[in-house]
C-alpha cells in the first residue's frame, strides 16, 4: 500500500509545490484533482493542479520527469463532478470534461481516474437508473478503451438542503454497486472506497471489503464524527452537516486499527488517500498542512 493526499486540499500551492510537499513529508504519491480551470462549484470542487486543456505530451512527460526527480509518484487523476446533473447543460460539460481526464490519464503513465456516479437528487435511484446506464455504459467503453479504471467515490454527497432528499451521487452503498457493477460488468468500473461515508450512514465500515476486493481500485483516509446530542434534537433525517463533522483519521468514529487490518486481510495493495475537510485545524494552508502531518503520524505505522 502506498500512503497519499488528495492535492484538493493544497489548493493554493502550484504543482510542483504540491509534489515537493508530499516528498518532504514523507507521502509515496498523490491524487491529482483536474478540475476545470475556473471557479469552484463547492468546497473542494474546482483545483486544478493538471490542466486537461494543456496537457499534451511534451508537458505529461515534464510532470511524471518532476515528480520521479523528487520520488513522488501520482495515484490517479480526481475529478468529482454529477454527470448525472438535471441541467443538461451541466451534465454535458461534466461528461466531456470527464471524457477528457480519462483519456489523458495514459500520457501520464496512470490507469486510475476517480469521480462520482452522479445523480438527479430530485429523483429515487430506480428513476436515475435508465440515465445512469445511458451515460455510463459509453463512458466505462470509453475507459476500457484507454486502459483506464475508473474508482466511483461512495460520498453520498447529501449534506445541505441543496443536496435535499437524494444527494448527489447514486453509489452510496453495497446494494447499489452490486447493481451497479452486474449491469455495467467491466474490469474498469470499480471503487475509490471511502469508509467515513459507512460511519455517515451508521454502517459497519469494514463490512464491504472482503466482497469488493475486486473492486477497490482506490481509497480515500477520511473520518467523521456523530455529534449525538446534536443527533438527538434535530433526527438522523435532518442535512447530515447538522449533526456530524468531518475529521482526519484516528479523531472520529472508524477504528483504523481494525481497518487497515481487514484491509491488508483482503489483499488490498493499493492507494491509501488521506482528505483534510476537517476545519478543527483551520482553515488555512498552514492549518491544513498540519492536519495532514497529524494523518500521517496517524496512519503511517502499517506502510
Amino acid at each position: 500500500m502506498q500512503l497519499v493526499f488528495v492535492s484538493a486540499i493544497l489548493p493554493e500551492l502550484s504543482l510542483d509545490e504540491v509534489i515537493a510537499f508530499a516528498a518532504a513529508e514523507r507521502f509515496a504519491t498523490v491524487e491529482l484533482m483536474c478540475w476545470p480551470v475556473g471557479r469552484a462549484e463547492r468546497k473542494f470542487a474546482g483545483v486544478t493542479h493538471v490542466d486537461m486543456a494543456g496537457l499534451t505530451p511534451t508537458r505529461a512527460d515534464e510532470i511524471r520527469g518532476h515528480a520521479a526527480d523528487r520520488g513522488v509518484s501520482i495515484s490517479g487523476l480526481g475529478y468529482y463532478p454529477n454527470v448525472l446533473d438535471p441541467d443538461p447543460g451541466v451534465a454535458d460539460l461534466c461528461l466531456e470534461h470527464l471524457r477528457h481526464v480519462i483519456a489523458a490519464a495514459p500520457l501520464l503513465g496512470l490507469d486510475r481516474v476517480n469521480t462520482f456516479v452522479g445523480r438527479d437528487w430530485r429523483l429515487s435511484v430506480d428513476d436515475n437508473w435508465p440515465r445512469f446506464l445511458d451515460v455510463w455504459r459509453p463512458l466505462i467503453r470509453h475507459a476500457e478503451d484507454h486502459g483506464v479504471r475508473i474508482g466511483i467515490e461512495n460520498c453520498p454527497m447529501y449534506f445541505t438542503g441543496d443536496e435535499w432528499p437524494g444527494g448527489k451521487n447514486l453509489a452510496t452503498s453495497p446494494a447499489i454497486w452490486r447493481r451497479m457493477f452486474s449491469d455495467i460488468p467491466s474490469p474498469s468500473f470499480g471503487l475509490n472506497y471511502d469508509p467515513s461515508h459507512f460511519a455517515l450512514q451508521f454502517m459497519d465500515p469494514l463490512s464491504p471489503l472482503r466482497e469488493f476486493r475486486d473492486k477497490l481500485f482506490h481509497l480515500h483516509a477520511k473520518d467523521v464524527k456523530i455529534d449525538r446530542p446534536r443527533l438527538n434534537e434535530v433526527g438522523a433525517f435532518a442535512e447530515p452537516l447538522k449533526w456530524h463533522q468531518p475529521r482526519i483519521p484516528g479523531f472520529g468514529e472508524i477504528d483504523w486499527a481494525q481497518f487497515m487490518a481487514a484491509l491488508m486481510e483482503c489483499g488490498y495493495d493499493g492507494p491509501v488517500c488521506i482528505e483534510v475537510e476537517d476545519d478543527t485545524f483551520g482553515k488555512t494552508l498552514a492549518g491544513r498542512q498540519k492536519a495532514l502531518r497529524v494523518s500521517r503520524n496517524v496512519l503511517e505505522g502499517w506502510f
